[in-house]
């Protein structure tokens, strides 16, 4: 197995969703009509500025990857497979509940 070097781009997922984000003057009603003023109040600041914040927070853990890929490349990386499954079926069962 092989683990190159993580780029610094987010996955294409996250591209999309980050763009499907951001807010465009042609769709703001608002932005068309002079005089119309908008407040979001205090929340939606706060929201803003945690979004803002997290934008610069890489995807990735390059330190984490490189660990265990070094872990891996000298045979020292062990998978517990019953923490695996216990978790998978946790999921399903959280995918089961929520979709009920």
């Amino acid at each position: 197995m092989k683990i190159d070097k993580p780029s610094n781009s987010p996955p294409a997922g996250l591209m999309n969703e980050t763009s499907a984000r951001t807010p465009s003057a042609k769709s703001s009603p608002a932005a068309q009509e002079p005089g119309t003023s908008v407040s979001l109040g205090s929340t939606a600041s706060q929201l803003s500025k945690m979004e803002a914040s997290m934008s610069n927070t890489p995807v990735i853990d390059a330190n984490k990857v490189a660990q265990i890929k070094q872990a891996i490349s000298e045979g020292r990386f062990q998978v517990n497979s019953g923490v695996i499954a216990d978790r998978l079926i946790q999921s399903v069962r959280d995918l089961i509940s929520s979709q009920a």
